[in-house]
């Protein structure tokens, strides 16, 4: 995959720099201020790059009549009252901002209206995350194209028309702006035979941005292979602990789990920066070469006058005798002393 540099925050993002680790919040706080807080500082340990959550105003987003997509709490009569009980203030909001920052973490947050977008812009938000649900908002797109911040958008709904579309409202103003796009199936979890590894090689090459994943398979499988296939955006869902109460747990990594990507991240770009020259290495190697490979030696041991034959010739270890590539020149030679079978011919020996 290569396609322009994406810069997040003052990070460089590209073909020859580890995977950015975006750990997803979304709502697994559950309108908790304290939670959330806790998700930060569990992110910030297990290596991840950037915390992102879900920034909602229900009265500005939506109405009692939006339907839950899966029914999960029996505190919340409708879908407009889960969101009415996880919003946070603008305080608050600028609270998590400085927490993740003073943990050397990118704060990012998906907005789903505009008084979000004017929330996180008065934040100074490094990026703007645009969710599945939004490929089709061109107001947001152009509210938080007009800042000149990066936009990561996600694809998870849309198909390849939609996408373009999309990127093409994005590239409006300025046909190098700033974007990452991630391939995403919008299923929770999502089966590993859905999550479209083949499509990260095809956003690259039509829109040639930096591309990632934005996974919901709740493994590790995925988010592994797409780093390994060259893919430097990776956005996982974060939970407490595999029981925890939310509609994305079933999707969502554990803080090990967590920690061991962002390992592999920081491992594969370690392998990535050191490539090896086999033949340079095989002379690195002389000495553990003489030690595995074989040298001509007898089957068994044979008097001296004797004329050698291919049946009295084999190859043992070490390699530091005769090379057994020259087994014919020595098939007819005589013998000028006793030879045991248990040491290598020699060129004395003939």
């Amino acid at each position: 995959m290569t396609a322009e540099p994406l810069h997040i925050a003052g990070r460089r993002i590209a073909s020859d720099t580890p995977a950015y680790v975006i750990a997803e919040v979304a709502q697994a706080h559950d309108g908790s201020l304290g939670a959330a807080h806790a998700f930060i500082d569990i992110a910030a340990d297990c290596g991840a790059d950037a915390i992102k959550f879900q920034t909602h105003f229900a009265e500005a987003e939506s109405t009692r009549e939006e339907p839950f997509r899966v029914k999960f709490t029996t505190q919340d009569a409708t879908r407009f009252d889960y969101w009415q009980r996880l919003e946070f203030t603008e305080p608050q909001w600028r609270e998590l901002a400085g927490h993740a920052a003073d943990r050397g973490l990118t704060f990012l947050s998906s907005a789903f209206s505009m008084r979000a977008i004017d929330l996180l812009q008065s934040l100074d938000m490094a990026a703007w995350k645009i969710a599945s649900g939004e490929v089709w908002n061109d107001t947001f797109m152009q509210a938080m194209t007009a800042t000149g911040k990066p936009v990561l958008l996600s694809t998870g709904m849309a198909n390849w028309e939609e996408i373009g579309a999309a990127v093409d409202m994005i590239r409006a103003q300025d046909p190098a702006y700033p974007l990452g796009i991630f391939q995403c199936t919008s299923m929770y979890p999502t089966p590993l035979t859905h999550v479209g590894l083949n499509v990260l090689d095809a956003l690259a090459t039509r829109f040639q941005v930096q591309v990632g994943l934005s996974d919901h398979t709740g493994g590790l499988s995925a988010p592994i292979a797409a780093m390994a296939q060259g893919a430097r955006l990776i956005e996982v869902h974060l939970a407490l602990h595999a029981g925890q109460f939310g509609p994305d747990t079933v999707a969502s990594l554990t803080p090990d789990a967590l920690a061991q990507l962002c390992r592999f991240r920081d491992d594969l770009a370690v392998m990535e920066a050191a490539p090896v020259d086999k033949d340079a290495r095989a002379q690195d190697l002389g000495h553990m070469r003489q030690l595995f490979s074989r040298s001509l030696a007898l089957v068994a041991a044979r008097p001296a006058g004797h004329v050698l034959t291919a049946a009295d010739l084999t190859a043992k270890k070490p390699g530091s005798g005769i090379d057994p590539q020259r087994l014919s020149d020595l098939v007819g030679r005589r013998l000028t002393n006793d030879v045991p079978a248990d040491r290598l011919l020699r060129d004395t020996d003939f």
